[in-house]
This record gives C-alpha cells, sequence and structure tokens, in this order.
C-alpha cells in the first residue's frame, strides 16, 4: 500500500520543505507527568489500555488537547509484537517489562511466529479513532521498536545493562542471531504497514538500546536489518523517523540503514550531527528531558539556544532526546511549546 502525502507542519519539516515555525512534539508525551493519564494508569494496566483502543485512543489525545503540539503519537508499547511471536510478555512493577521464555536457543527461534500480526489490529483500531477524533487536525505518528531492541529484549528477557547474552548469542552464533533479526523484520514490517492502512502518516523507528553497540557490531550484526525494516516502512509513501539513543559515536552509520528524519538523543549538539549528515535528511530533537525541570528562563535560554544551532534550513523538528520525565511540571511543557513557536531566528 501507498498513501497520499498530506500537508501538515509537522509532515512538511519531515520532508524538509518550510513551515511558518518549528513543529514540536515530544516523545513519551502521554505519560504520568500528566494527571489525566495518572488517573486512567490508577485502574488499567499498560497491555489493558494498549489492547483497549477507546483507552489507547483518550490517552493518545491527552497531550494534543492539552500541550497543542503538532502531531500525536499513538499509545502503544514497542514489545506488543512479541506477543504474536509466542512470547509471554507482562509489565511488573518497578521492573518494567518481563518476558517469561526469553528467546536462547535454535529451537526458540524455530518456535518464533511471524504469521500472526493481525493480532496486533486493536493497535489500527486505536489509531482509526484518534484519527477521527483529531479530524485533521494534527497527524498521527505511529512506531515500531528498531530489530536490535527488540531482539535485546526478547534474548535478555527484560531490561539490561550489559547486554551480555545478547552479545553472546552475536558474537557465538551469528548464524542464529540473524535468523533471529529476520524474524523480527518479518514482523515489524507488517505491523508498521498496519499502522499505516489505519491513518497514520509518519512512523518512528525507536532503536532505545541500540548504545549498547560500537560502530563496526552495528554495521554488522544490525544495520542491515534496521534497513531492511525502514526499506518496507517508506513504501508506503510515509515519512520514517529513525531514532537510537546513545548512538551519538556513530550518528552516520546510524542515517545510513536510512530515515526521512533522524532523531537525535541530546548527548551531541544538534547542529554537529546534522552536519555529519551532510542535511541529507530532516533532523528530529533533541533537548535533555531534564531541561524541562529547570527554571522557565534557563529552559527559554536552552531552547532558543537549540533552535540557533539548527539555524533557518528546512527540515528540523523539536523535540527531547527522549522521553519526557514523570517528575516534570506539566506547565514547562506547555511553555516549552510557547517557546518554540515564539522564537524567530
Amino acid at each position: 500500500m501507498r498513501v497520499a502525502p498530506i500537508s501538515s507542519r509537522f509532515l512538511e519539516a519531515c520532508r524538509r520543505r518550510p513551515t511558518d515555525v518549528r513543529p514540536v512534539w515530544f516523545m513519551r508525551q502521554a505519560g504520568r507527568y500528566l494527571k489525566q493519564y495518572r488517573d486512567i494508569r490508577a485502574k488499567h494496566g499498560i497491555l489493558e489500555i494498549c489492547k483497549q483502543p477507546e483507552l489507547a485512543a483518550a490517552v493518545t489525545l491527552q497531550p494534543v488537547e492539552i500541550l497543542d503540539v503538532d502531531a500525536a503519537i499513538i499509545f502503544a508499547d514497542l514489545l506488543l509484537p512479541v506477543e504474536p511471536m509466542g512470547l509471554k510478555l507482562k509489565f511488573v512493577s518497578g521492573e518494567g517489562p518481563v518476558i517469561g521464555n526469553p528467546v536462547r536457543t535454535s529451537e526458540d527461534v524455530d518456535a518464533l511466529s511471524i504469521s500472526n500480526t493481525d493480532d496486533l489490529g486493536y493497535v489500527g483500531d486505536a489509531i482509526r479513532q484518534v484519527v477521527g477524533a483529531l479530524a485533521g487536525k494534527v497527524p498521527v505518528i505511529g512506531f515500531v521498536g528498531a530489530p536490535f531492541t527488540l531482539a535485546s529484549y526478547m534474548i535478555e528477557g527484560g531490561a539490561s545493562k550489559t547486554f551480555l547474552r545478547t552479545k553472546q548469542m552475536m558474537y557465538s552464533n551469528e548464524t542464529l542471531w540473524r535468523r533471529l533479526m529476520g524474524k523480527i523484520v518479518d514482523v515489524l514490517g507488517p505491523f508498521g504497514i498496519l499502522q499505516v492502512a489505519a491513518g497514520a502518516r509518519a512512523i518512528q523507528v525507536f532503536d532505545s538500546w541500540v548504545g549498547a553497540l560500537g560502530p563496526d557490531d552495528y554495521v554488522r550484526f544490525v544495520a542491515p536489518y534496521s534497513r531492511a525494516l525502514i526499506e518496507r516502512l517508506r513504501s508506503t509513501g510515509v515519512p520514517v523517523i529513525h531514532f537510537g539513543t546513545g548512538a551519538a559515536g556513530f550518528f552516520r552509520e546510524l542515517h545510513a540503514a536510512g530515515g526521512d528524519v533522524m532523531g537525535v538523543d541530546w548527548r551531541v549538539n544538534i547542529d554537529q550531527a546534522w552536519m555529519d549528515i551532510s542535511y541529507r535528511s530532516a533532523i528530529q530533537g533533541n533537548l535533555d528531558p531534564a531541561a524541562l525541570l529547570s527554571p522557565l528562563p534557563e529552559l527559554k535560554m536552552r531552547i532558543h539556544e537549540l533552535l540557533k544551532r539548527t539555524g533557518v534550513r528546512p527540515g528540523h523538528i523539536f523535540n527531547l532526546g527522549h522521553g519526557i520525565l514523570p517528575e516534570t511540571p506539566v506547565d514547562h511543557v506547555k511553555a516549552a511549546v510557547e517557546m518554540v513557536r515564539e522564537f524567530r531566528p
């Protein structure tokens, strides 16, 4: 499928076209810093919200209404695809996601299904509800986890600081690693396309754990699969945002794997990152999320400095270098939107 392009401040920037002001949205803009979200979470678990389209749509719409951002991003979790692949996923308080039957052996990889992506249709249903409610006000961003991040969760069984099991598989059984990564791409591709079919007009690929790798390992073990996934998603005609956390040391290599827009975390100056890729893609980011907790004059100085760094070149989308922190005052996030909108180079 291929969708016709539509116009919005956010989508124009994705295509490196001039906009009246800098578009702005925030990773994790639906989250615990919002009382409205906390009220829903007090009654429902994360998986429950994700799987009930009415709840997922309500949570997705909250920050659009409260903050007046230029895009909505569907509320989902990047690990949802592991369930139709045959893994047991749960969220443990204080620990985060846990996979009960991690992937460690050739038999485990053999057992993974790639044919049940229709089981994720509830995400498409939520997107359709959000698109209907927004009535064209702003576009909806869909998202998928990147193959490395999904693989690391599947192998480790949850979050990790060392990624030891993941790297052991990469280094000791490259054939098994490549079989696993291929299966993941075969699930993530259709999942992203499902979101576009439901009305998403951009897709962000989150490589949350890619910073655990060095440049050579990224190029050898990961980049071919990120590239394959991004090419599948781009075939729909919507822009793809490629965001990797902690990847400042190999940002060129990350860009070589693809992306109409490259997301940047706060560990590198955004003008340097953009120059490093010769301005061949749009750029998104990259305020330190902790800066939103600073006094408003300091926050304004930091935001305007960031905007000065990107200059008048079209193709910058203002965002954080990662998600909004739960402790963040809502008024500071609202103020940040206003500070971006009022800026004139």
